[in-house]
């Protein structure tokens, strides 16, 4: 797998290795995201803190660490949640076709007509500030848009002669979908939920780096980059621009590191089977 596909190979250790460290944050940081010392301000990087403080003193590795558990949490639970309802929409709109399709497509139209940003920004206003709220607004979001991959790949595989087989034999509704056409579409659900990932992760840190994601004092990538955070990277000793870019430095990294690593996965995740065979069930 190394020699075939280095990179995705690279992004999934990556990728392995920001999950572990996001589960086991309690236990390989000495210090609490929240935790200040005051005796411990603006320190640049040293043994006892390998990125340096804030304005408070508060580590900024741990920050950054704690930060990663927010980002993947809401990724990896908004791209299930999305891959569900994208699931459910196209394989309802592909299957039975007629009004059902045009009314669950029109609906679809209808979200896409608007930018999503301002709509996400609009949604997340309303439902307030919570961790299961972003993951639901971008899991919705995710799947609305990509209902629409998995209801053309369900009406290739639909028009196959095992579908039509299997409906002459006496198969119901149910089994026909669940059975025959669900298992040939689940590879291309497989590399579009990989390929979302790090777009919800980037989508999320502008939420947050907006005032909309999760609020301080837990930390998040994009809050960490944001004005309201940046504030504290500034201090007596040194410029006030060099402060605020060492901290958003720090953060910035951490988001294009995350982001490029889950989409160099995606080339793994492309080798997990091919496109549908045409007489495979």
């Amino acid at each position: 797998m190394l020699k075939r596909k280095p990179l995705g190979t690279i992004g999934s250790v990556i990728v392995v290795v920001m999950l572990a460290a996001a589960v086991l944050a309690e236990w390989i940081t000495p210090y609490g995201f929240a935790q200040t010392s005051l005796r411990e301000r603006f320190i640049s990087m040293n043994g006892a803190h390998w990125l340096g403080t804030d304005e408070i003193g508060r580590d900024l590795l741990t920050r950054l660490i704690y930060g990663a558990r927010i980002s993947l949490y809401v990724g990896f639970g908004a791209v299930a949640l999305g891959s569900v309802l994208a699931t459910a929409i196209g394989m309802l709109s592909a299957y039975f076709g007629g009004r059902l399709d045009l009314l669950l497509q029109r609906g679809v139209d209808a979200w896409m007509a608007f930018p999503g940003l301002l709509l996400l920004m609009s949604i997340r206003s309303i439902l307030g500030p919570s961790v299961w709220n972003i993951t639901i607004v971008l899991g919705v979001a995710f799947g609305i848009q990509n209902s629409r991959i998995v209801r053309g790949v369900a009406l290739v595989v639909k028009e196959h002669t095992f579908v039509e087989s299997a409906r002459a034999l006496g198969a119901g509704h149910l089994r026909t979908a669940l059975t025959h056409i669900l298992p040939n579409v689940m590879p291309t659900l497989i590399v579009v939920a990989t390929t979302g990932l790090s777009t919800v992760i980037l989508t999320e840190a502008s939420l947050s780096f907006l005032g909309l994601g999760v609020p301080p004092p837990y930390p998040t990538w994009g809050g960490m980059l944001s004005l309201r955070d940046s504030t504290t990277c500034t201090g007596r000793r040194g410029s006030r621009s060099g402060r605020r870019w060492r901290c958003r430095s720090r953060s910035s990294a951490s988001t294009c590191w995350g982001t490029l690593s889950a989409t160099c996965w995606t080339r793994v995740s492309r080798g997990v089977r091919g496109p549908p065979a045409a007489g495979a069930r």
